[in-house]
């Protein structure tokens, strides 16, 4: 099937105006919560501490005595103009905390990506080709187990035995104190002393990584062996396997050179949506693991009843899970060519 470049920029277009729609839904749900929560929603934006003279100056600036329509208006106004409220703790505005937080949550994020693409995709190929055998029935039980494991029992589990008993890993922070940080360039420490050729800085940064990438990324990394095997078992029922197989081609080609790259379309497309995901399930990890990201920035702000920065993650949380679903409908459409743009 023979598909036209124009059409794609017509799919992308018409999925962008989908995900602009989801934003303004999300933000108007947002937005509800937030006036019914109290009686007067003044207060949430000016801090539970505030002042009369604050909490009017608030009122004055989000048009909080107007019509409801009105306050959604001024609230949107804001939202897209950068303003997203201040902390009601340090007076800072929440839209550069949140950005100054999310690098760590990124960082915590792609290092799960990896994790579960370095196990999942594999252990989903061994599963395919066994199918039906003992080490078939042994990864699905190990990829059960994870879906299983609430996240902050394996957590506790992992920093139990590597960071206490064995001590292998370093199980708090992203960086060890004893050393000095490498520049800031991305906020990432991985990729920061890479950028600076510091290898010691990188090597340490990397071992604060690991427990709490391999914690998020065992939720997740079973859905990636899942629909990894499931894939290549519909593969290997194409004629082309077939006809590969019948040619007298080793399996070991069969698998790679024929079978997973058709198959791993539909694992891709299902990591780009789990990335949204991850993002939004990264408050318990950093808060065990003392990651100074925006999970640890969410968790302090609800003990400190912060309501513009609680209303703030959970706005940048959406949004990254309607983009993350907006990746993977173009990954998808881009990758598989039965589905068509039109």
């Amino acid at each position: 099937m023979k598909r036209n470049p124009g059409d794609l920029l017509i799919f992308i277009v018409k999925r962008l105006m989908t995900m602009v729609v989801l934003l303004f839904g999300a933000t108007f749900i947002v937005f509800l919560i937030s006036h019914v929560m109290v009686s007067d929603p003044a207060v949430i934006w000016a801090g539970k501490h505030a002042s009369k003279a604050e909490i009017a100056a608030v009122t004055n600036e989000y048009h909080l005595k107007a019509p409801i329509y009105v306050q959604y208006y001024y609230y949107m106004k804001g939202i897209i103009s950068g303003n997203w409220g201040y902390n009601t703790v340090t007076g800072a505005p929440v839209l550069s905390q949140i950005l100054h937080y999310f690098p760590a949550t990124l960082e915590l994020v792609l290092g799960a990506l990896f994790i579960m693409t370095l196990i999942g995709i594999p252990l989903g190929v061994l599963a395919a080709s066994r199918q039906g055998k003992l080490t078939d029935h042994l990864i699905r039980a190990f990829y059960l187990s994870g879906w299983a494991t609430p996240t902050f029992l394996g957590s506790i589990i992992l920093v139990l035995i590597f960071g206490l008993y064995i001590r292998v890993l370093p199980d708090v922070g992203m960086f060890s104190s004893s050393l000095k940080p490498p520049p800031t360039i991305t906020g990432m420490p991985v990729l920061d002393s890479l950028l600076a050729g510091n290898i010691p800085d990188f090597v340490n940064s990397v071992e604060h990584l690991i427990l709490p990438a391999v914690s998020l990324a065992f939720l997740n990394f079973g859905i990636a062996t899942r629909m990894t095997r499931a894939s290549m078992l519909e593969v290997f029922s194409m004629d082309y396997i077939k006809a590969a197989r019948s040619k007298g081609l080793t399996e070991r080609i069969v698998l790679f050179r024929h079978a997973l790259r058709n198959a791993l379309t539909s694992t891709v497309t299902v990591l780009a949506l789990l990335t949204g995901s991850l993002l939004s399930g990264t408050v318990v990890i950093e808060e065990i693991f003392a990651w100074p990201g925006i999970g640890t920035y969410a968790y302090n702000s609800i003990l400190l009843s912060d309501y513009p920065a609680i209303i703030g993650v959970t706005i940048f949380f959406t949004s990254g899970v309607i983009l993350s679903n907006l990746v993977a409908d173009i990954l998808y459409a881009v990758l598989d060519p039965k589905v068509e743009w039109g």
